[in-house]
């Protein structure tokens, strides 16, 4: 019986090509969206992978949105936390409608999406969580002082998560991609864009589903080995110790 694997996030950038390529690898598939409904409905039309709309960094709505996917798609095996926002700007002039929205989407998710899921996946005595984090979370970014302090906590999350549910048969893993070719980075200015790939050492941007191809591997079986780390895929611009 096929397993079923929740995305966050899971119907744009990064987060489509993890739908997708779960999928592909024999998982059903709900992603859920925060709010364009024309690019969700295209999406599903197009790859038959069920959506969901709610506002992950809402507990309610998260609780919700959880049991109706259970429900409607089946027990979550392969928890996929993906969705994030950016709110870029300097600290000094970054007000707290800044910061908090980028810390209630990026790290509150991480529990109000997880804690509705852990209880089913200790009782049956398997689980695949998948926390997506930044090279930005591990080495900092001037203008993200919000964005950087939440995907660093993605990471400290993950590790007491992995060691509180190993016993369980649970991993809890993340990805910290780097630069990836996804609509956001490639709108930026060429010459901005030049600049981001010269500081790369295999000289390009990744691709988004390089980054779904390692979350394939981290959902699947033969990664029960595997828990409590960060995978970084960054094409070396930044080697973390």
């Amino acid at each position: 019986m096929a397993r079923t694997a929740l995305v966050t996030g899971g119907t744009r950038g990064i987060g489509e090509a993890i739908s997708i390529a779960l999928k592909n690898a024999g998982y059903n598939v709900a992603a859920t969206y925060a709010g364009n409904d024309e690019k969700a409905n295209a999406f599903k039309a197009q790859h038959g992978i069920a959506v969901f709309k709610w506002d992950v960094a809402d507990p309610e709505a998260s609780a919700a949105g959880v049991a109706k996917v259970e429900a409607e798609v089946g027990p979550i095996d392969v928890l996929v936390n993906n969705a994030g926002i950016t709110r870029d700007g300097m600290f000094h002039k970054m007000s707290f409608e800044q910061w908090r929205e980028v810390l209630s989407t990026n790290l509150d998710s991480m529990f109000t999406v997880t804690r509705p899921v852990i209880d089913g996946m200790r009782e049956r005595g398997f689980g695949r969580i998948i926390n997506i984090s930044s090279i930005n979370g591990q080495k900092g970014q001037m203008g993200q002082a919000n964005y950087s302090a939440a995907k660093a906590g993605v990471i400290g999350f993950t590790k007491a998560l992995a060691q509180e549910n190993a016993r369980k048969g649970i991993t809890v893993n993340v990805i910290a991609p780097g630069y990836i070719a996804t609509d956001m980075v490639m709108a930026v200015p060429e010459k901005v864009r030049e600049g981001i790939i010269a500081t790369i050492p295999v000289g390009r941007l990744g691709e988004a589903e390089e980054i779904a191809e390692a979350v394939v591997y981290l959902a699947g079986d033969k990664a029960g080995f595997i828990t409590g780390s960060t995978l970084t895929v960054n094409g070396g611009q930044y080697i973390a110790g």
